[in-house]
């Protein structure tokens, strides 16, 4: 465990002192991880309740209603041309601002977290456009780092719903749900108006909604197997349509890739004229400790080095998902290019310390500790059971999984193996969700019969998981992981009291 900073103000033998009545030594730690996240003020994960008001949460569910007749996230017809027109009747709205463009397999909307916290600590207004949402529909579009109001989005919507319709009649198919989403964001970050727009893709890159923008600054962050009957079925293919965001002169700020996938991005680059940084070589993570809450880091960047940069995500992943931000950041700001001064440090620390990410190894339960993870492919279940072990040495760690049918549940069930003690299988309640029946048959060719339990309800999946993590004893240190789906970890978040 790193160092606590200094604290001058007295804070910390405070909060010690005023815990007289829990052990001692558990005392200094969570006072500790109290001083540690003061440095930049608490992390607070922004995912939005409904709204209070029931004639807004009315106007919302309308808003939802509507939007849920259009085809959905995966349904999608491979074009730009419906979205090309809405902005066009739109004015292009797009266009009135810088943009940072941010592709890739996992680690996308923690990455643009970052990337959204660095802008803001700079004085940048900022928008945010991520997908999927972990609880809210509002989530996906944000503006000053946090999503917008309940009320704004169903202005937004209605604002543009006109245009929408016009655009339906003239196109061979309406515009999806996606895409309309796509569209109130530009314009949400318009009529703000924002200084940067921080855009993650849906699917691919190429053929995506979002790319109706030429951002300066394209972000890749690591590529793997996923969506392979969309994308592709090696890492290169799947390169091949994320590169389609890289734009000419653009600055292309790219994380580690197998070499298949890093050779197609850099032929791209060449070919529009485009300069690359790649991790581990013009930038990349120096060094990591394990810290309270988090994790503290090294970070070389484009214009030098960042110590002692505390950051309150889990996992090695996350410290690689930082060190991109801080690169793109430093390229959208002329770093490497123009000059080769570091951004202020202090700043960069700040930035970094009020970073939150819902649904990413998100602690929402203690006694047994509860850990939502929105791992939903092998390679982003890999970085979580690696990340899980590092961070919180359970005794006795339990799966609560809930998959998608169109995912690899057999690949995510064999990268968990390792860590479960045993597995909970459910569904959410998604249409793609995968039958609990099922994705148990997968969970005992894995697991093996005794190691895995059915309850095809989540609310009693999560409830017979806590109770086996607690038959070790109140202090054995026996813990739940929910994972698999991102509709699983916000359905499981609203049922454990978030949001």
């Amino acid at each position: 465990m790193s160092e606590l900073p200094p604290n001058d103000d007295g804070s910390f033998d405070e909060i010690v002192a005023a815990e007289t009545d829990r052990d001692p030594d558990l005392a200094v730690i969570e006072a500790g991880s109290r001083t540690l996240r003061t440095q930049g003020g608490p992390p607070q994960a922004d995912v939005p309740a409904r709204p209070a008001d029931p004639e807004v949460d009315k106007a919302l569910r309308e808003v939802e209603a509507e939007l849920a007749t259009r085809w959905g996230e995966t349904k999608l017809e491979p074009s730009v041309a419906r979205i090309s027109a809405l902005m066009d009747v739109l004015g292009e709205p797009q266009r009135s601002y810088p943009s940072i463009h941010i592709t890739g397999t996992n680690g996308k909307t923690s990455t643009a977290r970052m990337i959204e916290a660095l802008l803001g600590a700079f004085e940048l207004r900022t928008g945010r456009y991520t997908s999927p949402h972990v609880q809210s529909i509002t989530e996906r579009i944000s503006l000053d780092g946090a999503p917008v109001s309940a009320e704004r989005f169903i202005e937004t919507y209605r604002d543009i719903a006109p245009y929408v319709e016009m655009v339906d009649a003239q196109q061979e198919y309406r515009l999806s749900f996606f895409e309309v989403l796509t569209g109130m964001a530009y314009a949400a970050f318009a009529d703000a108006p924002v200084d940067v727009a921080v855009v993650e893709v849906g699917m691919g890159g190429s053929w995506d909604a979002t790319n109706v923008i030429d951002a300066g600054v394209a972000v890749v962050t690591p590529i793997d197997l996923d969506h392979t009957d969309r994308l592709g079925t090696t890492p290169a293919e799947i390169a091949g349509e994320k590169a389609g965001i890289v734009k000419r002169d653009a600055t292309v700020i790219m994380a580690q890739q197998p070499v298949d996938a890093a050779q197609v991005l850099l032929k791209k680059a060449v070919e529009v004229d485009a300069t690359v940084a790649r991790e581990g070589l013009e930038f990349g993570v120096v060094t990591r400790q394990v810290a309270v809450g988090g994790q503290l880091v090294t970070l070389r960047g484009l214009g030098g080095e960042y110590p002692e940069v505390y950051l309150p995500l889990h996992g090695e992943h996350q410290a690689h998902n930082a060190a991109v931000a801080l690169a793109a950041v430093e390229a959208f700001f002329g770093v490497g290019a123009q000059h080769a001064r570091p951004l202020d440090i202090d700043t960069v620390r700040k930035a970094f310390a009020a970073v939150a990410s819902p649904g990413r190894l998100e602690v929402v339960r203690r006694s047994p500790t509860v850990v939502l993870d929105a791992a939903h492919n092998p390679a982003g279940a890999r970085a979580a059971a690696a990340a899980i072990g590092e961070a919180f040495q359970f005794s006795r760690l339990i799966g609560v999984v809930g998959a998608s049918g169109d995912k690899d549940v057999r690949g995510l069930l064999e990268e968990f193996e390792p860590v479960f003690a045993e597995v909970v299988v459910t569904r959410n309640s998604s249409h793609r969700a995968m039958d609990a029946d099922e994705l148990a048959a997968v969970a005992v060719e894995v697991f093996g019969e005794d190691r895995v339990q059915v309850e095809p309800r989540l609310p009693d999946a999560l409830e017979a998981a806590i109770t086996l993590a607690e038959e070790e004893g109140e202090f054995a240190g026996g813990g739940v992981l929910v994972t698999g789906s991102v509709i699983t970890v916000g359905e499981a978040r609203l049922l454990l009291g978030r949001g």
